[in-house]
C-alpha cells in the first residue's frame, strides 16, 4: 500500500471518530439552552427578574455555542429574545423578560 492512502484513511477514520463528537456537542449546547430556558421562565414568574436573567445568560452561553458549531435561524431568533430577556431582567422587569424568554424557549424548541 502506498503511503498516501494510509495517511488518507487515517484521516478519513479520525473524521469518522470526530464527527458525531461534535454533533453530541451542539445538541448538549441545545439541550442546556432548553433547560436554563425554561428555568428563567419560571423565575421571572415568580417575579425574580435578577435569577432569570442569570438563567437567561446561561442558556444565552449555550446558546450561541450550539448556533456556532451548527447554524439555524430558530437558535438566532432565540438568541436576540434571550439578550433583550437579560436586558428587561437586569432592569427588575420580570414580566417583560418572562415574555421574551418564552419566544426563546418557543425558538429552541423549533430547533431540529
Amino acid at each position: 500500500m502506498s503511503r498516501r492512502f494510509i495517511v488518507a484513511m487515517l484521516g478519513l477514520g479520525l473524521a469518522l471518530i470526530l464527527i458525531p463528537q461534535v454533533s453530541l456537542a451542539v445538541e448538549d449546547h441545545l439541550s442546556e439552552a432548553l433547560e436554563h430556558t425554561r428555568q428563567a421562565i419560571d423565575h421571572g414568574k415568580q417575579g425574580h427578574a435578577d435569577v432569570l436573567a442569570t438563567h437567561a445568560e446561561a442558556a444565552l452561553t449555550h446558546a450561541e455555542a450550539s448556533e456556532k458549531a451548527k447554524a439555524n435561524p430558530h437558535k438566532a431568533e432565540a438568541i436576540k429574545h434571550l439578550k433583550e430577556a437579560i436586558d428587561q431582567g437586569k432592569q427588575g422587569n420580570a414580566d417583560e423578560a418572562t415574555t421574551h424568554a418564552e419566544m426563546a424557549l418557543n425558538h429552541l424548541q423549533q430547533v431540529n
